[in-house]
């Protein structure tokens, strides 16, 4: 696997962390630069860090599989890939927020909801949802032989960046652009998928 290809993993996995950023920035009434690193730390941070986890643990098995390797990968990302693509035509909202994604384009939420809290408490929980797929990911750069520290730290820093964009654009323009992201990541994961799937069935 390539860095090309690494990158777009990359911006896939983080198309969750990006729609959970710009609902935060929804709420903000100003664009806070602080706050933005804060978010793009936790979710970079947690993006690293489950494929590290999904990685050794997959070690333990790995050489069973090994042969299987192009169809195991294929599965995984492709299960993620259309769980995403699925997702993103659902309507989902925000956190901290009662109404829908479709009415609540701006920062004007009918119970006024305060800007949503920064704390540990409530970014880890967020942090770890948006970062389980990645677990998945992880076990399958075993199967692919990936240098596993420039992986994730490509994954990390993709992350970070695109937690801070999708909190300017959250807090900018509303939630609109969110479902796009989460299609856009769902296909890419799929197409990755699947060329890895024709090109261990050609050798």
């Amino acid at each position: 696997m390539n860095f090309i290809e690494i990158f777009l993993i990359s911006l896939g996995l983080s198309t969750d962390a990006f729609a959970v950023a710009t609902c935060i920035g929804l709420t903000m009434k100003r664009f806070i630069i602080k706050k933005a690193v804060i978010v793009g730390l936790y979710f970079g941070f947690f993006q690293a860090g489950m494929p590290l986890i999904g990685y050794f643990a997959a070690m333990q098995f790995v050489e069973h599989i090994m042969q299987y390797n192009h169809w195991v990968v294929f599965f995984i990302l492709s299960f993620i890939g259309v769980r995403m693509i699925w997702g993103s035509f659902k309507k989902r909202n925000c956190p901290d927020r009662v109404c829908s994604d479709t009415p609540c384009t701006d920062r004007k939420c009918p119970a006024g909801k305060q800007e949503i809290s920064l704390k540990p408490a409530k970014m880890i929980p967020l942090a770890i949802a948006t970062s389980i797929d990645a677990l998945a990911v992880g076990m399958s750069l075993v199967l692919l032989e990936v240098r596993i520290v420039p992986a994730i730290s490509i994954i990390g820093i993709i992350t970070f960046v695109l937690s801070m964009i999708g909190m300017k654009i959250g807090n900018v323009f509303g939630s609109r652009f969110k479902s796009k992201a989460e299609l856009a990541g769902g296909v890419i994961l799929v197409l990755i998928g699947l060329r890895i799937l024709l090109e261990g069935l050609t050798l």
